[in-house]
């Protein structure tokens, strides 16, 4: 929990970042859930390096409590949060990406960013072997083992759906079809607890812009 200190210091760092009532009106959040957003942020880019942003090494100490630890599928994340590509994560980058993981997201949103997820190469399809890839990186981070002939089951099971055109590539029409009919396929880019960041952090409550009758009619 963090302190009334940390609380009240929102409105004197509010300067530093971009302003709560944009980052509101261009994702799923509300002004308040951005605020507490914020604090969230704060303690993250505080972390290891205390410079407002977020490092690499501070995502993956945020996802896997392990600063030190090379996964594929953590370093394609971080990729994709760094919407500037300059290796750290600002606090507009990590609302804005933070949004498509809302239940209340375009779902097309949700299906783009699988779709870079696994387009390793950034060439815009994903290839036999950036599937391969991801399912070898996913699974090691879920300490799952499989054989090297199931993996290529599940590889070749998913080209056979997926690659309509025959072309040995996925390409995002192609992605968005299996989705369509497989949707369990984009169920990690839904975190239902978005959705309770205002209780998961109440402290944003006291510096908050917006009277409690509007925070009441949003419940």
């Amino acid at each position: 929990m963090h302190s009334l200190k940390d609380c009240f210091c929102l409105k004197k760092t509010r300067h530093l970042h971009e302003g709560y009532d944009t980052l509101a009106s261009e994702t799923c959040f509300n002004v308040n859930e951005v605020e507490a957003l914020y604090i969230l942020y704060k303690k993250l880019s505080s972390s290891i390096i205390d410079d407002g942003r977020i490092h690499k090494e501070e995502f993956l100490h945020a996802l896997f409590s392990c600063r030190n630890k090379r996964n594929l599928f953590a370093d394609k994340l971080f990729e994709l949060f760094d919407l500037k590509s300059n290796g750290f994560i600002e606090f507009g980058e990590f609302v804005r990406t933070l949004s498509i993981f809302h239940p209340k997201a375009p779902e097309a949103d949700k299906i783009t960013f699988a779709f870079k997820l696994y387009d390793l190469k950034n060439t815009g399809y994903i290839e036999r072997d950036e599937l391969k890839d991801m399912v070898l990186a996913i699974l090691q981070e879920s300490e799952l083992t499989l054989s090297d002939d199931v993996i290529e089951a599940i590889v070749h099971k998913t080209f056979q759906e997926a690659d309509l055109k025959g072309d040995g590539r996925i390409d995002p029409d192609e992605w968005k079809e299996l989705v369509t009919r497989y949707p369990s396929l984009i169920k990690i880019m839904t975190l239902s607890y978005l959705e309770e960041i205002t209780v998961l952090f109440p402290c944003f409550v006291m510096t908050s812009n917006v009277h409690d009758s509007v925070l009441v009619s949003e419940k």
